[in-house]
């Protein structure tokens, strides 16, 4: 799998190309976001959106044991900013440069309501890829597929170079699928939507469960709809 799915075009992204449609500008009220999260406590809804990741276990997958980690940017930013300027990964996500500009695309997730969560992807205790689990039904990509309450969205890239092209990727984004199943009870589905023309990434969704639902224009790329559904999760 290459080192990563796409640009992220719709959750979060880059300060230059932000504008109307960026998911964080679309703001919710106060009493939406309770009423998206009505099991939680009052107080607790910021991190309800997504149901609290940093809560969720970790996976057993035949690579080794994977959980997702909430980024801490005083911790983390160095080394997501190394892999955001790989060329492989910056044709893509379009953040290389300064550690200034990772840092402006994780913070503006981080400073939202909580529909986008930036993560590190840990392996047997080392962090080698990035992950963002998002609300799709909250993002501007709901504008572009007949939405669901609670769809789940994934972006990721794969940091090290010793684990692309070996099928590390397809692991993870089953193990992270599952995850997100489990975790998320309301959820029926987990989408991505990595560009077309990543073909190998396609091919990655593909062995990992998800089907191909649609081919959708978006403002920045004309992307692949990848779906894995709760009611195939064991079959696909």
């Amino acid at each position: 799998m290459p080192p990563t799915e796409a640009h992220p075009g719709t959750g979060t992204p880059p300060a230059a190309d932000r504008g109307a449609d960026d998911t964080l500008d679309l703001h919710l009220p106060g009493e939406l976001i309770a009423l998206l999260a009505p099991d939680r406590p009052s107080g607790s809804a910021h991190r309800d959106l997504l149901d609290d990741i940093a809560a969720w276990q970790p996976a057993v997958t035949p690579v080794g044991r994977f959980r997702l980690v909430p980024v801490r940017p005083d911790r983390d930013l160095p080394l997501i900013a190394r892999w955001m300027n790989d060329p492989a990964v910056a044709a893509f996500w379009e953040l290389a440069g300064a550690d200034s500009v990772t840092a402006e695309h994780i913070r503006a997730q981080l400073d939202g309501d909580g529909r986008s969560v930036p993560c590190l992807g840990v392996l047997d205790s080392t962090p080698m890829s990035y992950f963002e689990i998002y609300r799709a039904d909250l993002d501007p990509l709901a504008r572009h597929y007949p939405a669901r309450p609670h769809d789940t969205g994934i972006h990721l890239l794969i940091g090290g170079v010793a684990d692309r092209g070996r099928g590390v990727g397809t692991t993870l984004l089953r193990a992270v699928a599952d995850l997100v199943l489990d975790h998320r009870p309301r959820c029926t589905r987990v989408l991505a939507e990595p560009d077309l023309r990543n073909t190998p990434s396609v091919a990655a969704f593909l062995g990992a469960g998800f089907r191909l639902s649609a081919e959708v224009e978006l403002p920045d790329k004309r992307a692949a709809l990848m779906v894995r559904d709760r009611a195939l999760r064991h079959v696909l």
